[in-house]
């Protein structure tokens, strides 16, 4: 077996390798890996391994770190998803994991996987690899069947948005960089006043209105955004909410936050998607109000959990202390 790194990798291959991989999903394509390398101060590396002619399994780790000081303290490596990997093969990933752990620049804190499939069965190579398991929820709701969706959420969550349409909110999909440029303010005024976590620069999200990996689908009332939901697509595997956020408090009867996560499921009715995926739910041993937010849509929960890499614990000792009401370490 061989690894390869970046541009070594073949892209025909790769995308053989999404095709076939149980673990696919828009967050280890090669427009993802291209796309974090497109946006200033963030970039990705993307290591893969080959055997013979075929591509066993790939993964792509993003590398991010706050500005100024705080960056000696929060340089991290992020696996959004979990590695893409054959499922008959798991010695490819143990060699997978052993080249990310040594082989990235930067020398980040930590390597996190947010895993989104159940890795459960290749647990015991990530622990021989270094990682430590965090147990983690996830919400996904199957969306091949409306009716059913419908039954399975809570009565008053239906109410909401019936409630919300009947006073003239609508949804649409974005359709220029300024409508984006709006939802990027919402949002980050939400980060910076509410939920105190780092959020990915404005470039990021301009650039990905251009990648077509997925969709900004808007709230709309009385001619205004009022709402909105980021969502990276894998069309014959699930839509995902990425980033999400609504002027609640200033229209408490447009319910913004609920039409949003609506209107992910709905685009993926209409689409043929088969599986709209929340993206986390928090740690089961805390209490998260957003997990209630999420389970009233109905969704089944999961625990596919998170494998975090610590190789500086030092420094990550001192930033989980240091920078924690910024929520980096959440």
């Amino acid at each position: 077996m061989r690894v390869l790194r970046n541009d070594e990798i073949p892209v025909d291959k790769w995308i053989e390798l999404l095709k076939r991989s149980p673990y696919a999903s828009p967050f280890q394509t090669p427009e993802f890996y291209k796309l974090f390398n497109s946006v200033t101060g963030i970039s990705a590396q993307s290591i893969g391994v080959e055997e013979g002619d075929e591509l066993i399994s790939l993964i792509v780790v993003t590398l991010q770190k706050e500005s100024g000081l705080k960056g000696l303290f929060s340089k991290r490596a992020i696996i959004y998803g979990g590695p893409l990997i054959d499922h008959y093969r798991p010695d490819a990933l143990e060699i997978l994991l052993k080249n990310i752990s040594c082989n990235l620049p930067d020398n980040p804190i930590y390597i996190e996987s947010r895993n989104l499939s159940d890795y459960n069965s290749f647990k015991d190579i990530f622990i021989g690899c270094g990682f430590q398991y965090k147990p983690w929820l996830n919400f996904r709701i199957e969306t091949s069947d409306p009716n059913r969706v419908k039954t399975n959420m809570s009565s008053s969550r239906l109410r909401q948005i019936r409630k919300a349409i009947k006073t003239g909110v609508k949804w649409e999909e974005a359709n220029d960089i300024n409508e984006v440029k709006i939802f990027y303010r919402m949002l980050s005024g939400l980060y910076k006043n509410k939920i105190a976590r780092p959020l990915l620069p404005e470039e990021f999200f301009l650039k990905f209105f251009e990648s077509g990996l997925g969709k900004y689908l808007l709230v709309w009332f009385n001619n205004s955004i009022i709402g909105g939901i980021m969502c990276p697509i894998l069309k014959e595997k699930a839509i995902y909410e990425l980033y999400i956020c609504g002027l609640d408090e200033e229209y408490k009867e447009q319910y913004p936050s609920v039409i949003a996560t609506w209107a992910a499921i709905e685009y993926a009715f209409h689409s043929n998607i088969p599986v709209f995926d929340f993206m986390g739910a928090g740690s089961p041993d805390e209490e998260y109000g957003v997990r209630e937010f999420k389970a009233r849509f109905g969704g089944d929960l999961f625990e596919f959990g998170r494998y975090i890499r610590i190789s500086n614990p030092l420094l990550y000792s001192l930033g989980k202390l240091g920078i924690k009401a910024s929520g980096l370490f959440r």
